[in-house]
Parts: C-alpha cells; sequence; structure tokens
C-alpha cells in the first residue's frame, strides 16, 4: 500500500488578478520537487472531489457556508477580505481542496492508504468558522479532522501546525472540543495577532490548544527543542489515533513574507518528531496537507524534507518508543527564547501536559 497523494489541476484555477505570493506556481513547484525527486511514483493518486456543504459545516457556519457559495457562484474577482481573492475558479477549487481533505483523512483512518500528502490550494487554517481571511477560504485540515471523527473509527487527532503563521481558524473551530489537540508553532507578535501561550481552549477543549509563539529569527535548533519540549510530552499523553499536518513552509529561511530561519533539515527534524508520535511510529495515519509557504525554492525542498521524514525514511531502531520516553529538555538546555515560551506555556496549562513528563 502506497502513501496517497490528493493533487488536482483545479487547484491551479484559483488565481488572482495581479500580483499575489499565494499564487498557482506554488502548487507548480511543489509537483515539481516531486517529480524531479522520482517521489510522485510513489504515490497513489487519490481524486479531488467537492466537499459537500455538510461537510463543511462541521467546522463551519451553515450561514458563512452559504454566503461564501454566493459570492465565489457569481464568478469573476474580487475579493472576500483585504488579503484573500477569488476568480472564476475558486469555488471549484476551494471545494475540491476541502473535499480532497476530507477523503485524505477518511482513507487513512479506514486503512486505505499508508499516510498521504494533500497538496492543497487555497490554504485553509486561517478561515475561521464564520470568515474567510489570511488567502483562506474553508479550512481544509479542520474539516479532514472533523470527518475522520465523524466515520467513528479515531477518538482523536492531533493537528500539528507548523506554518510560520498561527491557525486561528483551526484552534477556533475545536476550542471547545476535547478530542483534537491543537498545536501551534508560529511567528509572533505577527499576521493574524492571535497564538499566545494563553489562548488555551475553553469547556471540555480547555488544554487541548497548544499555541508556542516564536520570536522572529528561531531556526532549526530552536524549533527542534521547543517541539521537544512541548509536543512530545503533550502528544505522549495524548495518544492520538490519527496526526495532521499543516504543513506550511514560510518558516523557511528566505521566504518573503516571514523572519524564521528553518532549512530544510530543520523540517526534516520536525517531520522525524512527528512521525514518532503516530501511532506505533508509523506513517499510516500521518495526512500532510500544504499550507503556506511563499518561496518557491524553499518551498520544494522543504516539502521533500519533511515528507521523506514523516512518510519514507525507515526511522531509526526503536524511534517511536524513544519519542514515547523521551524526557523533556531541562530548562537551562533550552535556547533563550524557547525557554521563557516553554515557562510560560507550562503556566498557562497548569502543568497538565507535563506534570510526570
Amino acid at each position: 500500500m502506497r502513501p496517497a497523494l490528493v493533487d488536482d489541476d483545479r487547484f491551479l484555477l484559483h488565481r488572482a488578478r495581479g500580483l499575489h505570493p499565494e499564487r498557482p506556481e506554488r502548487l507548480l513547484a511543489a509537483r515539481a520537487a516531486l517529480n524531479d525527486a522520482g517521489m510522485r511514483p510513489a504515490f497513489e493518486p487519490l481524486p479531488a472531489r467537492p466537499a459537500t456543504a455538510a461537510e463543511l459545516q462541521r467546522v463551519h457556519h451553515a450561514a458563512y457556508v452559504a454566503q461564501a457559495l454566493r459570492t465565489l457562484d457569481g464568478g469573476g474577482d474580487g475579493h472576500l477580505d483585504a488579503d484573500t481573492f477569488f476568480s472564476a475558479g475558486t469555488r471549484d477549487a476551494a471545494l475540491a481542496a476541502a473535499g480532497g481533505a476530507v477523503d485524505l483523512a477518511c482513507a487513512l483512518v479506514q486503512g486505505d492508504a499508508r499516510g498521504g500528502l494533500a497538496l492543497l490550494r487555497p490554504p485553509g487554517h486561517h478561515a475561521t468558522p464564520d470568515t474567510a481571511m489570511g488567502f483562506c477560504i474553508f479550512n481544509n485540515v479542520a474539516a479532514a479532522a472533523a470527518a475522520a471523527l465523524a466515520t467513528g473509527r479515531v477518538a482523536r487527532v492531533l493537528i500539528v501546525d507548523w506554518d510560520v503563521h498561527h491557525g486561528n481558524g483551526t484552534q477556533d473551530a475545536f476550542w471547545e472540543d476535547d478530542r483534537v489537540l491543537y498545536f501551534s508553532s508560529h511567528q509572533f507578535p505577527f499576521y493574524p495577532g492571535t497564538g499566545r501561550a494563553s489562548e488555551i481552549g475553553a469547556g471540555r477543549g480547555r488544554g487541548f490548544t497548544l499555541n508556542v509563539p516564536l520570536p522572529a529569527g528561531c531556526g532549526d535548533a530552536e524549533y527542534a527543542a521547543a517541539y521537544l519540549a512541548t509536543l512530545v510530552p503533550a502528544a505522549r499523553r495524548f495518544r492520538p489515533d490519527l496526526v495532521l499536518v499543516s504543513a506550511g513552509f514560510d518558516a523557511y529561511a528566505g521566504d518573503p513574507l516571514a523572519e524564521m530561519e528553518v532549512t530544510p533539515a530543520g523540517f526534516a527534524e520536525l517531520g522525524r518528531l512527528v512521525r514518532g508520535l503516530a501511532p506505533d511510529g508509523a506513517p499510516d495515519r500521518i495526512g500532510v496537507l500544504l499550507e503556506g509557504g511563499y518561496a518557491l525554492d524553499g518551498l520544494g525542498a522543504c516539502l521533500l524534507a519533511a515528507l521523506r521524514a514523516l512518510l519514507f525514511d525507515d526511522p531509526p531502531p526503536h524511534a517511536h518508543a524513544a519519542a514515547a520516553e523521551q524526557e523533556m529538555p531541562r530548562p537551562e538546555a533550552l535556547p533563550a527564547p524557547v525557554r521563557r515560551v516553554v515557562e510560560e506555556l507550562r503556566r498557562a496549562h497548569d502543568d497538565r501536559w507535563w506534570s510526570d513528563a
């Protein structure tokens, strides 16, 4: 069994009239990277189909879905907010992106794919239950997680969002839901202005939102340390049945929209750490969904590095057991920017995820 690949030419139809960083060339760069590396034949194509209103309404308000579709049905060019454009092909692209994400998650939990990748446009993690924003119209990863839970085959979903921008829409979708552990590492302060360590969820979901707001300039060492100190012990206790990665690559050094310094090797290390948190440390229930990333060369290189670690490379012997037994790094061993964030995060959560780490 091969990993599934969601990729569709409809995603290219979403195109701004003028220059815009979220452009079709991003998808072409990701495709070229897979092809040049000889990796594409390793995937089994999974056709994208339009998401249904019911699937979207698991994570969006019905009124928003109806309003967005009415606007997109009109065709032509316009904006849903200052940053989020639409064109004549956007309706088909946005619905196919959400539907492809849903079907990928369902294929993973039903055992029909050994992991998977969805090369989606438009991205989704900023789309809130009732608002399009930040280049995003429908929240692809949230719809995927909700669909997986609706099958009854999984009880706990981990969403790891390493896009450089906080995924405020995904956070909002599961703010009161203890079935989803939402983890985000992001540049802060930065767009969209959310993602403080003190934002931890509410009601039954209190404590199931983990935000790691990092200052500009963090690179491979800081990211790896932050994940080891926060995500690894939390996910160890959460024990996810499915792992979905909101895979934005705009933390790449040189990305025009951000100020982080992560290299392809850094994304490979994040991939190795996340793979160790999946059931049995296997890729079978890991879905990778494209979010941001606006330096085309960096997008391709970082995507390949992360995919190899997440889905293809054989992990070192006992890697899953090592992840399960990983001790939290001692505070004095953490880089200073990470140490401050970790201390704030642990206070916000009353050490619930780290009390016996």
